[in-house]
């Protein structure tokens, strides 16, 4: 039996977890949320909805020696627009799409994603926006939104803050892997289009239009045709669909496939060209969105910081046969993107990008 405390000692209130700063009832309401969002996700291999231990999905059929692909990534100081401008509704688009795009590079079909949001404190309204932004772009992607961790962590970040990492599977068979070992001197490299700054470079962005240029988020920019957070927000593009729509229109044409993500053209594009080769960019075969030029002006900032930073409206970069070209032209322009002759593949004693 326990001792009674002594008489006149003041008695001290149990402490509770949400006390502690961790609201368990918040994270079961948005897990109640969230069910609807990625049961719209579902694909037929999924055996099991969001809410047990753990995700499962069955290897889809007809694939010889199946191989699992998988890529992580998150969205970088994009998230400070988010968090400036409280447009919470597309950065998780932006988180589906960072990991998709580099899965879909091997000629995989993505299959299915997971995240991890994390935050001081539970705000159910701001995560559920989130969520249902990555639930959006696995639609778009063809994937399953699978499960993912929502971390409840006080003290760890600023209040209104927090941050997310996302992790995609796919899967190619083993003859249809695309790692570079097709592409030959002579291919023509197709580009297609960025929708924007997509989620990379924005350290830069930011301090140079609102350091040096001294914008506000709210400022409408004639050049851009927009305002600044609306040109900073847009979402990245997907091209889970662009890639299968040329792997099917080119077959063994299709030779490589590099994102453009950080590190630009001048980083990326090598990834997928074996030794004694090289890729040459044509930058005169394609109009320079005006986001770019206004950050080149703005800052300044030199050309060669400006190819390695930024995408500079070239999100993707196909290595096709040279026969194939127009193929993959129609192909991508059929799928909804905006593609052209971006340059070629030469043979060269280092594989460092060569920009005419």
């Amino acid at each position: 039996m326990p001792r009674p405390a002594p008489r006149g000692t003041p008695t001290r209130m149990a402490i509770t977890y949400r006390e502690a700063g961790v609201d368990i009832d918040a994270g079961e309401e948005l897990v109640r949320r969230i069910g609807p969002l990625a049961k719209a996700t579902r694909i037929a291999e999924v055996l099991a909805d969001v809410g047990g231990f753990a995700g499962m999905c069955r290897v889809p059929e007809g694939l010889a020696e199946p191989v699992l692909v998988s890529g992580t990534d998150g969205v970088g100081t994009k998230l400070e627009v988010a968090f400036a401008t409280g447009v919470h509704d597309t950065i998780g688009l932006d988180l589906v799409a960072m990991c998709v795009n580099d899965v879909v590079t091997t000629g995989a079909r993505p299959l299915f994603f997971l995240d991890y949001f994390a935050s001081g404190k539970l705000d159910v309204d701001v995560a559920e926006a989130v969520i249902r932004g990555i639930a959006s772009g696995c639609k778009l992607a063809g994937c399953a939104l699978l499960g993912g961790e929502t971390a409840e962590l006080p003290g760890m970040y600023e209040p209104g803050k927090y941050d997310l990492a996302g992790f995609a599977v796919g899967i190619v068979a083993r003859k249809a892997i695309l790692d570079g070992a097709r592409v030959n001197a002579g291919d023509a490299l197709v580009g297609v289009a960025s929708s924007g700054l997509h989620s990379n470079g924005y350290s830069l962005a930011r301090r140079v239009l609102l350091g040096a240029m001294k914008l506000d988020y709210d400022t409408h920019v004639a050049d851009l045709g927009c305002t600044v957070a609306e040109a900073l927000l847009r979402p990245t593009r997907i091209y889970a669909n662009a890639v299968a729509a040329l792997a099917q229109r080119c077959g063994d044409g299709l030779h490589g496939l590099a994102h453009v993500t950080g590190g630009g053209m001048t980083d990326n594009v090598p990834r997928m060209i074996p030794a004694g080769l090289a890729p040459r960019i044509e930058l005169s075969s394609y109009a320079r969105p005006a986001l770019f030029e206004l950050i080149a002006s703005g800052g300044p900032v030199e050309e060669h910081e400006l190819r390695r930073t930024f995408n500079l409206g070239v999100g993707l970069v196909a290595a096709v046969a040279r026969e194939a070209a127009g193929e993959a032209l129609d192909a991508l322009t059929a799928a909804g993107e905006t593609a052209w002759l971006l340059g070629d593949v030469v043979a060269s004693p280092t594989t460092e990008t060569q920009f005419v």
